[in-house]
């Protein structure tokens, strides 16, 4: 890390399998290709490791959010290159999470990575779309659980049809953009 560099917390928010964790994983290998310490704060990690026992009530996914949120700004403030791939389906979870960086001086980033349901559905890569379907899962954020579409997101990045490398270089040209690459 260079004396000027800082860090940021890049979070990507959007539908279960909309290519959230894809997307962080490859970004993170080309930052650090470039020489940027980074860390991914996967969701499912995240929620096996520091969020184990919540459930998925509006208040356990907004503590779930705020949890990795605080963490994210506690790397970020020191340097690390944060990227959240997580679903944060609530505005109000999302909106605490940036409010949080903002009070402490720390960049933050929002990009919805819009993939539209029946993509997810297709790609179902947990086959959470199947087993909702099935009647074996209920509250499957998108389907019979909401999701609240980011208004005004930093970037947003529709996948259908991309390939992953040009949704990765878009997200490096956010981050370029804004000064944080």
């Amino acid at each position: 890390m260079t004396p000027t560099e800082s860090g940021c917390t890049l979070w990507l928010t959007g539908l279960p399998s909309a290519g959230k964790t894809t997307l962080a994983l490859a970004l993170a290998e080309r930052l650090r290709g470039d020489g940027h310490r980074t860390e991914v704060l996967d969701g499912d990690e995240i929620r096996e490791f520091l969020s184990r026992g919540l459930g998925f009530s509006r208040q356990d996914r907004y503590t779930n959010v705020a949890r990795i949120g605080f963490v994210a700004q506690k790397l970020a403030r020191h340097g690390v290159k944060v990227l959240v791939p997580v679903i944060a389906p609530y505005a109000d979870a999302r909106a605490a999470v940036r409010a949080q960086h903002t009070a402490a001086r720390t960049p933050f980033l929002e990009v919805h990575v819009a993939t539209p349901v029946e993509v997810c559905a297709v790609r179902d890569v947990k086959g959470l779309y199947a087993r909702q379907a099935a009647g074996e899962i209920a509250h499957l954020t998108g389907v019979d659980d909401p999701y609240e579409i980011p208004e005004a997101p930093d970037l947003r990045l529709q996948t259908a049809g991309r390939p992953v490398a040009e949704s990765v270089g878009l997200l490096h040209g956010l981050l370029i953009k804004k000064g944080m690459a």
